[in-house]
């Protein structure tokens, strides 16, 4: 059974009072899309990917790079915009199920999503909802006076998205019904006894305001944790120097069973230890003939896949290159340019600094060359 997710980003966010939108803002570097676009690459059977922007955003969202993912100009309202997607959808082989989900809501666990495409293989819909657990009261006003009457939570609750549909009976409720959308796409259901509710979740809120972002900020860095990495290889004749995976001219090489990039290795080493998964020796031997003189931009780029799915994003990185020579602050800019491509992540999340040992040491004689990297990663699941 195939899934397609239709992100929702095209409203104006007016609430947020900030020039920049909701679905734009970032958190350690990832706008709300992103984020919300990575938890669902989790998932095989999501198989395209939809997001509605609003037209007035279109340099923003390619500024995104967002591979295998369709953009759709939003409409007017909510319901236009869904309409928009379904209605590109619904010509399209192979799709039997849809997700429809609001990017303001970027903190819903895998988990949840999980039991979302599990329930709606025997259900026309399957949407989240919480118990309203605060005390309710209604206005009514007349002519004369006004009442506040008490609501019975009992029969209240809110709903969450993702919400999954059929996608044929969810385009044509849309195509015949726009006059009867309120607030989302199961308002489009007459009868909710079609409808299987599960149980949502209470960090899963959706982001109206900057009180609701700081929030959510919040939550990410209790989820921070950092890691520490080291490498110092030789300087021998004979051997190509690469440095945060360029090629760098040099009379003097590195020694080592890969490539002999010490910073790369320390990025790398650093992002192992936040993650929790070991060290590059562990996971890269040198008693393996499979990584003698390989790249250390593919060993970086596994272990970044590797922990992308299970949900960490980096942080920041800052590096310490100690060496005597080559001199450091000709090719920075490269560098950072390279790092950043490799890690996934901005230049103004990295910083890097050029160290000597005043001449002392193997170092200062010019005969090997040593890398510390501090690296921070955030959690988002």
């Amino acid at each position: 059974m195939s899934f397609c997710l239709i992100i929702l980003a095209a409203g104006n966010s007016h609430r947020f009072k900030s020039n920049i939108g909701k679905p734009y803002q970032k958190i350690a570097g990832k706008s709300l899309i992103e984020i919300n676009v990575n938890k669902a690459r989790k998932f095989k059977q999501i198989k395209n990917i939809i997001v509605v922007y609003n037209k007035k955003d279109l340099k923003r969202v390619k500024l995104l790079k967002l591979k295998n993912v369709k953009l759709i100009t939003g409409g007017r309202s909510r319901q236009e915009s869904t309409f928009n997607a379904l209605k590109f959808l619904i010509k399209q082989n192979g799709i039997s199920k849809v997700l429809i989900h609001d990017v303001a809501r970027p903190n819903f666990s895998t988990k949840l999503l999980s039991t979302i495409l599990k329930n709606i293989r025997n259900a026309k819909a399957v949407v989240p909802k919480l118990e309203v657990q605060d005390a309710i009261k209604q206005i009514i006003s007349s002519s004369k006076e006004e009442y506040i009457l008490g609501k019975k939570r009992e029969n209240l609750f809110l709903t969450q998205t993702p919400q999954a549909f059929n996608l044929k009976e969810i385009y044509h409720l849309h195509k015949n019904n726009s006059g009867k959308y309120k607030d989302d796409d199961i308002s489009l259901y007459m009868d909710l006894n079609k409808v299987k509710f599960i149980q949502g979740e209470k960090n899963n809120f959706k982001i109206t305001d900057k009180s609701d972002f700081e929030n959510l900020k919040n939550i990410y860095k209790s989820n921070q944790t950092v890691g520490i990495g080291f490498d110092v290889h030789r300087l021998v004749p004979n051997r190509k120097l690469y440095l945060a995976g360029l090629k760098v001219r040099s009379k003097l090489g590195t020694l080592g069973h890969s490539d002999g990039d010490p910073i790369l290795h320390s990025i790398t080493d650093s992002i192992l230890g936040a993650c929790k998964m070991g060290d590059i020796g562990q996971m890269f031997s040198d008693k393996n003939k499979r990584f003698k003189n390989i790249r250390s931009t593919i060993l970086l780029k596994s272990v970044m896949d590797q922990i992308k799915s299970r949900g960490y994003f980096i942080n920041n990185i800052d590096i310490n290159i100690i060496t005597q020579t080559p001199k450091i602050k000709n090719i920075k800019n490269k560098m950072l340019d390279n790092i950043a491509k490799l890690c996934e992540i901005s230049k103004n999340q990295i910083n890097i600094k050029g160290k000597t040992t005043e001449k002392l040491g193997v170092i200062g004689k010019e005969k090997a060359i040593a890398c510390e990297v501090i690296c921070s990663v955030i959690k988002y699941d």
